[in-house]
């Protein structure tokens, strides 16, 4: 048996001096296991050969399990390791030149004259951070990855949940219990292969909000309760970013572009208290229509393009609100309130007291 067991491992040494595949060493090495099973269940017991590698047929059917488990454990892993190297393929190297595929991919906003090969350069050198991954996040992440935003970070803590599919269209039946942020990479790369995602899979906190904001550009909230929302206008206040904020339930949505440093009021002015509970009930508890996340969550993209581009008249000092079971859509101005508890308001204007909707 120990001669057996010597030559099949010179055959393996040979043939990996050769380089030969892994697999054709495994086939070389299978078919003198076979042929030696073979004899022992054939052959005499007195026969030579038979004596020769072992007299018996039960050390190598152990050996024979045991191998198979090896090989199965490894298939299994193997497998582990593609399945998550497919659901998170490597970005594309940044450049600040297109490769003629991308010039490609974003002809029809170069054509456009208020974007154009500048405006798109912008936004493949731009960073934008999108806080949650849910309904509106999902498009907005979606549309920003398709428009060729160089660099897009999103944060949440949640996972996938087969009732999120109804309406974040981002993420798929087989990434339930997978986090939303890994979820939603796979999807951006997929469909833009030439961008860099960057996936934050937390809670956003006080603690790291300001320093994470720091690395962007713009951010953009789609987050679920009003704690969260504070926090996030807190942030961008701190750091001077700008911040596109939107928020929907059952059929109505709002959305409005807030920037202190530039004149605008911030989230608080205009929201400076909390609704009264029951008022503005969350999305679990009121419901909320498939596409209306889509809308809002795409106009969230609209605004981000307008705003890192320059094109157009971003929603800066005003407050947008889409009221879907009517098709019905008005727009409100807003501006600095004045003893803002988080900007401070430089303007004597007293903002819009507005109990908006709770997000989704």
């Amino acid at each position: 048996m120990g001669l057996v067991l010597f030559l099949m491992a010179v055959l393996w040494g040979l043939g990996w001096a050769m380089k030969a595949p892994v697999r054709a060493r495994l086939w070389m090495i299978g078919l003198i296991y076979l042929a030696v099973v073979i004899a022992q269940l054939a052959l005499p017991e007195t026969a030579a050969l038979r004596m020769a590698t072992g007299g018996t047929v039960q050390p190598w059917l152990v050996l024979g399990v045991l191998g198979a488990v090896a090989l199965g454990y490894s298939a299994i892993i193997g497998r582990l390791r593609r399945r998550v190297k497919d659901r998170t393929p490597a970005p594309a190297p940044q450049t600040d030149t297109f490769r003629e595929a991308e010039l490609n991919r974003y002809a029809r906003h170069i054509v456009l004259r208020e974007i154009g090969g500048t405006g798109q350069k912008k936004l493949k050198a731009a960073r934008v951070l999108v806080v949650g991954a849910g309904g509106l996040g999902s498009p907005a992440l979606l549309y920003l990855a398709a428009s060729g935003v160089g660099t897009i970070g999103v944060i949440d803590d949640d996972l996938v949940d087969g009732s999120n599919l109804q309406r974040q269209v981002i993420h798929r039946d087989d990434m339930i219990d997978t986090p939303k942020v890994f979820s939603a990479q796979a999807a951006m790369l997929a469909l833009n292969p030439f961008i860099a995602v960057r996936p934050y899979h937390r809670r956003l906190t006080d603690d790291v909000a300001t320093a994470l904001f720091a690395e962007y550009d713009l951010i953009l909230d789609g987050t679920d309760n009003f704690d969260t929302r504070y926090l996030v206008n807190r942030a961008a206040v701190a750091t001077g970013k700008p911040l596109i904020s939107a928020a929907i339930t059952q059929w109505e949505g709002q959305i409005s572009l807030y920037h202190p440093a530039s004149g605008g009021p911030c989230y608080e002015c205009v929201f400076p208290n909390r609704p009264a509970a029951g008022l503005a009930p969350a999305c679990a508890e009121a419901g909320v229509v498939s596409p209306l996340p889509g809308i809002l969550g795409t106009m969230m993209a609209l605004e981000a393009i307008k705003h890192l581009t320059g094109a157009g008249q971003t929603l800066q000092g005003r407050l947008h609100i889409h009221d879907g079971l009517y098709a019905d859509s008005r727009t409100l101005r807003i501006a600095p309130r004045a003893g803002c508890a988080c900007c401070g308001g430089d303007d004597d204007g007293a903002g819009v007291a507005i109990a908006g909707p709770e997000p989704a």
